[in-house]
C-alpha cells in the first residue's frame, strides 16, 4: 500500500501556506518534510503535529493507495 499526500500540499495552497511556514508551525525537521515530499511514511506523531497546526484530521492531510493487485484468470 503507498501512501500520498497530496490532500496535505492541497490544504496547504487553499490556506495559502508554504511547505516551511507548516515545518515552522508543526515544528518538524527538515529530513521529516523531504520524507513527506517524497510520499514516504512518517510518524504518527508526525501526522499529529501536522493536525494540530493545521486544525484538520489524518484523513484531510493524507490517503492510502491500495496497490493493483491483478489475477491471473484460469
Amino acid at each position: 500500500m503507498a501512501i500520498s499526500y497530496n490532500k496535505l500540499w492541497k490544504l496547504l495552497v487553499d490556506k495559502k501556506m508554504s511547505k516551511a511556514d507548516l515545518r515552522r508551525a508543526a515544528g518538524i525537521a527538515p529530513n521529516t518534510m523531504t520524507k513527506l515530499r517524497r510520499d514516504e511514511e512518517v510518524t504518527l506523531t508526525v501526522l499529529n503535529k501536522i493536525c494540530s497546526a493545521l486544525g484538520s484530521d489524518i484523513g484531510d492531510i493524507m490517503e492510502f493507495i491500495p496497490d493493483v493487485v491483478q489475477t491471473e484468470e484460469k
